[in-house]
């Protein structure tokens, strides 16, 4: 299967907001996404972006996409963090989450990270043994703590 891995553009929005929607519905969690073009036009692409974006394609439709930005650890300094990693369905097991998530190495080697980081659900044993692939660590100590905002 023949496709392309490129930066997102802004034209590209409306199929990553899809594919986010995609991705969350997978997950159960559907309702939970808020977000919307315009605050992603601004964030990604407005005067001061706050995340990079990848795009996998064929000649017919965007069929996956690696959200990704930086961040600091007081331990390793410079990192980047994987938000989402995402290929529709019948694309998967096709080596494009293989070279999306390849990208996003190159970019945080390019830019002198320290580390990669990103979460994956413990029920998802697909993606769990994807990222196996590549040597992944996991913290078996640590909880993912948040607070909602607005």
């Amino acid at each position: 299967m023949e496709f392309l891995i490129r930066e997102a553009k802004v034209s590209d929005i409306s199929d990553i907001l899809a594919l986010v929607k995609e991705l969350a519905l997978f997950e159960n969690a559907l309702e939970e996404v808020i977000n919307n073009e315009e605050k992603m036009l601004e964030d990604g692409f407005g005067k001061n972006p706050i995340f990079g974006c990848y795009i996998a394609e064929n000649n017919i439709e965007t069929i996956g996409f690696a959200l990704f930005y930086y961040r600091y650890s007081t331990w390793k300094g410079k990192c980047i963090y994987l938000e989402d990693l995402f290929i529709k369905e019948q694309y998967r097991k096709t080596g494009v989450g293989k070279k999306l998530f390849e990208k996003v190495i190159e970019k945080a080697n390019s830019e002198k990270c320290n580390r990669l980081n990103w979460q994956v659900l413990d029920w998802n044993i697909n993606a769990v043994n994807f990222y196996n692939k590549f040597n992944a660590k996991y913290d078996k100590n640590w909880w993912n703590g948040y607070i909602e905002l607005n």
